[in-house]
């Protein structure tokens, strides 16, 4: 079963308090004790109440004097150094509390400012920003180009460390046969391509027609199209 979390407020009612401070210094002492013998520190403990004739004071009143003792002999700068009385303990605790408000702020604005530059990548208007907003969603703009660059110029370092991959033999091998059969065909494609040639320009008798009465004449409107078909795409 989960502890309920006590509100640090003044106890009203006196028999309720009276309880509480026995339980709470009875434990108080417990860690006092604790911390002097797990840590190896010289530590005390001295607490004044009304419920009390006397001080509760532990470990014993000449321990006591021995630790007050060394805090006396230490300079005074050092003794109040980190020493607080409600006041300040409460003002620290407020301007952290100031500070952390203030970071959150921040972040949520980056968030929402984020949500809304990706918006307008989709196509939705910025017309309803003010001038904040505009100067707060330029400035992630810079930010996210830069890391983009940043990015680019680590993956071109990264690519020109990194060492050539050599070839296996066998696909040397096989490069070689690749390129003594390419130049081969290209030059059989070359050979084509010229007897082509040479035969479109000494054309042999009729064409491989067989007579004059098979050509067409000009203006024909199956040959017009037969010519504008092949040679005119």
């Amino acid at each position: 079963m989960t502890r309920k979390k006590v509100k640090l407020a003044f106890i009203s009612n006196d028999s309720a308090r009276k309880a509480t401070f026995k339980k709470r210094k009875k434990g108080l002492v417990k860690k006092v004790r604790e911390l002097s013998t797990l840590c190896g520190i010289d530590a005390c403990a001295i607490i004044f109440s009304p419920y009390d004739a006397q001080p509760e004071i532990w470990p014993s009143p000449l321990g006591v004097q021995r630790v007050l003792s060394q805090f006396k002999r230490m300079p005074e700068m050092e003794q109040s150094k980190k020493m607080v009385n409600q006041d300040s303990f409460l003002r620290q605790r407020i301007g952290k509390g100031s500070e952390q408000l203030k970071k959150q702020r921040k972040d949520n604005r980056e968030r929402e400012m984020t949500q809304v530059m990706f918006q307008g990548l989709t196509g939705r208007s910025l017309h309803g920003l003010n001038i904040l907003d505009l100067n707060d969603i330029g400035y992630l703009i810079d930010q996210h180009l830069k890391d983009i660059h940043k990015r680019v110029d680590t993956l071109n370092k990264m690519a020109m460390q990194a060492p050539a991959a050599v070839p296996r033999p066998s696909s040397v091998g096989e490069s070689s046969r690749q390129a003594e059969r390419g130049g081969f065909e290209m030059n059989v494609d070359a050979m084509q391509k010229q007897q082509w040639f040479m035969d479109l320009m000494n054309p042999p008798e009729n064409m491989g027609f067989a007579g004059e009465d098979m050509i067409l004449p000009f203006g024909d409107t199956y040959h017009n199209s037969l010519w504008s078909n092949s040679y005119f795409p």
